[in-house]
């Protein structure tokens, strides 16, 4: 199968769907269900994208192995040109939500890519889980399947390592293995976009380096119908409110919990296993961390443009563009924007091929926009309450609009440059960016996107190269001491 379209990803769904429960009931078909057929459509209009004539050479191009056009988000780079060339289909889907789908299934198409070019990584745990990684990659390749995934252990005792609570299945971990597979017991959140075809298990946070922990150490794939796993999701943020929430009703994502009840995974579904110093370094070793991260920067540029332009748009239609503190605030989004396209082109120009032999992003102007990002979020939220004001508050449902009060509504309710229709659907639409459920789960997830903020700048002080700036240092101080006269330097 080539790449897909939306109806063919539909039928997907309705023909395997997966093992979801939301709000006390399990969902039957994902693609009717009230609380996920919008956003299943809206990755459904993702696939269909793969199909318009004039995005063609940019979303697709023809597959290695059948010369059928696959998804671009597969594609294999050999050249910055490439990593370009990935980077514009990245930019098409992100722009379709505004930036608002952060696990839009190039993501994780990104991250399978880089580690099936990998293999041989997975190799030195065991010899079939390389050819395994490779024939995994190039079966979601050819089928165009959606994928999630789920890192972390439940929360349940931070303190205490996942071996050492009473129940040492609380996090996901081998049970034993069989002559068909392995058998895996336990949790992992967070699973956004559960509405996937099927999972995909890598390494969890970092293991202490323990003979106790080598049953977290895992690695694995299986259709999201698989018998004795389960996700349950978070209360859904769709709420059949259409127009009047703008972006919840079509792009929540719904975050879930997965359960593994002594599932069975097939042998030629495992990628690594009770190896903890290779669970540990997959993610870096393989580049998938820095594909990854390239996918990201797109999405946060097209979601820092999602800003800029409703930021804007506020003030032309309210008439307060002649205000320095508005202009100043505009700027600040401005300025945000103008960064993160410099780290992206920063981390192109910069890439190199690894030793696996992908053209892989350059890891500083990506490790810097996956720790800057978490800070200029929250204060983008906030430049767009200031530049709204009461505005994000009195905006009246499309209810209200047509409802006893409507008159009155088209009449308060304009702006100095736009209908009280056309000013309250904008403002509906910030209010869904930064006040509403939906908002403030966004808020929060550009937080912790790439893991906890501490955890990932502390890495980042680790993996950086600081030594030639101190050396510099050291140069300059030793060469100022010997041009300074015995006299002065006496003083």
């Amino acid at each position: 199968m080539p790449a897909r379209t939306g109806e063919q990803y539909l039928e997907g769904l309705r023909r395997n769907p997966p093992n979801l429960y939301i709000d006390g009931e399990r969902v039957a078909d994902p693609t009717t269900h009230p609380y996920t057929k919008n956003a299943v459509r809206s990755v459904a209009r993702l696939y269909d994208l793969q199909h318009e004539p004039e995005l063609r050479d940019v979303m697709t191009f023809p597959s290695p192995t059948t010369g059928e056009r696959v998804g671009m988000s597969f594609l294999e780079p050999k050249t910055k040109e490439d990593l370009r060339r990935r980077a514009a289909m990245h930019k098409v889907w992100a722009d379709a939500s505004l930036g608002f789908m952060g696990r839009a299934p190039d993501y994780m198409n990104v991250n399978l890519m880089a580690a099936a070019k990998a293999s041989a990584y997975f190799d030195a745990c065991d010899p079939r889980f390389g050819a395994n990684m490779r024939r995994y990659f190039e079966y979601v390749r050819e089928h165009d399947l959606c994928l999630t995934h789920a890192l972390t252990n439940p929360q349940v005792n931070r303190s205490a390592r996942a071996d050492q609570l009473d129940d040492p299945y609380i996090a996901l971990g081998l049970v034993k293995e069989t002559r068909e597979g392995i058998v895996v017991r336990g949790a992992r959140m967070m699973a956004t976009l559960p509405i996937a075809d099927e999972i995909l298990i890598f390494p969890s946070t970092v293991l202490k380096e323990q003979e106790e922990l080598r049953r977290y150490a895992l690695a694995f794939a299986l259709p999201t119908n698989t018998p004795g796993m389960s996700f349950q999701t978070r209360e859904p943020l769709d709420i059949g409110r259409g127009d009047d929430h703008p972006l919840g009703s079509r792009f929540d994502e719904l975050d879930a919990m997965v359960f593994f009840d002594d599932v069975l995974v097939p042998w030629d579904r495992v990628f690594l296993i009770n190896d903890v110093k290779l669970a540990n370094r997959a993610y870096a070793d393989t580049g998938a961390v820095l594909h990854m991260a390239h996918q990201v920067v797109n999405v946060k540029i097209a979601k820092t443009e999602a800003f800029l332009g409703v930021a804007q748009a506020i003030v032309d239609t309210i008439g307060s563009e002649g205000f320095q503190h508005v202009q100043q605030k505009v700027a600040e989004i401005i300025i945000n924007l103008e960064v993160m396209k410099a780290l992206k082109v920063a981390a192109e120009e910069g890439a190199s091929v690894d030793r696996y032999g992908t053209m892989t992003p350059a890891r500083g102007p990506l490790d810097a926009a996956r720790n800057l990002y978490p800070q200029l979020y929250p204060r983008m939220v906030e430049l767009l309450q200031l530049l709204g004001a009461s505005g994000m508050i009195m905006i009246p449902t499309q209810a209200d609009r047509t409802g006893p009060m409507g008159e009155n509504i088209a009449k308060f309710l304009v702006a100095a440059n736009a209908t009280a229709e056309e000013r309250i659907r904008l403002f509906r639409l910030a209010w869904d960016m930064t006040l509403s459920s939906f908002g403030a789960r966004q808020n929060l997830y550009e937080k912790f996107f790439f893991g906890d903020p501490v955890r990932t700048q502390c890495a980042l002080y680790g993996v950086y190269d600081k030594a030639p700036y101190v050396a510099r240092v050291k140069a300059f101080l030793a060469q100022s001491r010997a041009q300074v006269p015995d006299a002065v330097a006496a003083d």
